[in-house]
């Protein structure tokens, strides 16, 4: 029987019914859903509409429906994804609630509805996600972390517009990437804190219509407070919007990470030998090793960007309160979640395998006029204003590539010729160390301040790590998400 049948005469033609069936995807809520009923329970006990004994019945029962029906490996599939009977989690929970205490169950849908169930067990399924993800992020950074160190002082060429710029320290690369994962970080918690409000007790969209004390279940699953607003409560997707907006940001920067491995691996580049654990090759060319793994995260943040459109759309010109078109905004975040966690997942062991051939990076560096910036910063030192030295240390790259050399073999003689400001002091000043540690300042990527960044990245990241809290969703059942 369905959850709503009192008022209909006819039944539903099979195939529409089987067409607006929520259970083939929102099976991945049963834990979400016990733990919400099992607050509601409490709820509704301390309104006397269950005695202790009822209430202490039902959660049992929630409890041993869980252990029947939830396995971390593979998420539930199969006896709850393929329900005959069930339309959605919600149906699916009471039916087996039912099946083990009778009309007891019945009671618990008294005072709640469906639209603040899925909007409850939505916002504990995101928050859990994003505990997850955090830490996905965070064991990447680490791993970042753990490269930069066994750089030491290794450099490498910075680009603007893909051509040589400045060299600088390859740990201060690697580092740029943490400073985004940590940002990404932040992104998810502050997400998290946006939707750590309570729905339940909102009703369909009125507001409970019995006397419920909405703080209960609020305090039970972990929530600061009750949502305010019954009608906002109940048609809210802001949350999953803004989750599914952040792992795109995530994937972008991923995105960005996988592209510059994938040129620098390159036999034009030559900068990284990819590990063999993580590249696969061509069934035609013998010689080849592709990186598949960069291409495909490279690829991965369409169908993160695919979600959160389809939500963007879902959601434009939805009147309030609770509409069923909602239903469609679940997919794509077990989709996105699964997509995002699989990413970040192979990412750290990537990261941590990946071996830089410092030599040709060192080499690319002393090349190139890329202590043309040092050069005029010499020239500002000596008093010269810096477009004057700029035009006068640009006079000089010219005659170099006139002549076939670097600035740092040229004679003190032609040097004077640009400047009389030159003296010997001058060679010493763009030597690829020099150059380097002329960039003094906080974020620079100086010797010693890259050395302070990355004490300081690990302090943020260990930090983080301590203020993880333990999430209700395991690897594995993300591993399973949108299957």
């Amino acid at each position: 029987m369905k959850m709503w049948s009192g008022r209909f005469r006819e039944p539903l033609d099979p195939s529409f019914d089987h067409w607006q069936r929520s259970l083939r995807f929102d099976w991945q809520l049963l834990v979400q859903e016990v733990a919400a009923s099992k607050a509601h329970a409490l709820a509704l006990c301390a309104a006397n509409i269950l005695t202790d004994s009822e209430a202490s019945a039902i959660r049992q029962a929630l409890d041993g429906i869980l252990g029947q029906y939830h396995d971390a490996k593979t998420g539930g599939t199969g006896w709850v994804r393929d329900h005959p009977d069930a339309e959605d989690i919600h149906h699916f929970v009471e039916l087996q609630l039912s099946a083990r205490i009778g009309d007891l169950a019945l009671k618990l849908h008294t005072g709640r509805s469906r639209n603040e169930q899925i909007a409850t067990d939505l916002r504990l399924y995101s928050r859990s996600s994003i505990e997850l993800l955090c830490e996905d992020l965070a064991a990447w950074g680490r791993a970042l972390i753990r490269q930069a160190r066994a750089a030491d002082g290794a450099v490498m060429p910075a680009y603007t517009h893909l051509q040589r710029a400045e060299p600088v320290l390859v740990a201060h690369w690697l580092l740029a990437y943490v400073e985004m994962l940590l940002r990404d970080i932040s992104r998810l918690q502050d997400c998290a804190r946006r939707m750590d409000r309570c729905p339940l007790g909102s009703g369909a969209v009125a507001g409970a219509t019995l006397k419920l004390d909405r703080s209960i279940t609020a305090r039970e699953l972990g929530f600061a407070a009750p949502t305010a607003n019954s009608m906002d409560a109940t048609s809210d997707r802001d949350f999953v919007l803004e989750y599914l907006q952040v792992l795109t940001q995530i994937g972008l920067h991923a995105s960005r990470f996988a592209e510059e491995i994938t040129l620098y691996a390159t036999a034009e580049f030559g900068f990284i030998e990819l590990p063999e654990a993580f590249s696969t090759g061509s069934s035609a060319m013998p010689q080849k090793k592709n990186p598949d793994l960069t291409e495909l995260v490279r690829a991965k943040v369409g169908r993160l960007h695919g979600a959160a459109e389809t939500v963007t759309l879902l959601l434009k010109g939805l009147p309030l309160a609770y509409n069923k078109d909602m239903q469609e905004t679940q997919e794509p975040v077990f989709q996105a979640t699964a997509v995002a966690h699989q990413m970040l997942l192979v990412l750290a062991p990537f990261s941590d395998a990946l071996r830089f051939r410092t030599e040709r990076m060192r080499a690319a560096c002393e090349s190139g006029f890329l202590n043309a910036m040092a050069a005029a910063t010499y020239l500002v030192y000596k008093g010269v204003p810096f477009r004057k030295a700029h035009e006068k240390i640009g006079n000089a790259v010219r005659y170099c590539l006139d002549k076939g050399c670097e600035l740092g073999d040229l004679s003190l003689a032609e040097l004077k010729e640009f400047g009389v400001e030159f003296d010997t002091d001058f060679f010493a000043s763009i030597t690829l160390q020099a150059t380097l540690d002329c960039h003094d300042v906080v974020g620079g990527t100086a010797t010693h301040r890259v050395k302070d960044a990355l004490r300081d990245a690990a302090q943020r990241l260990a930090a983080l790590q301590g203020g993880m809290a333990q999430t209700e969703i395991s690897a594995e059942e993300i591993l399973h998400a949108g299957a």
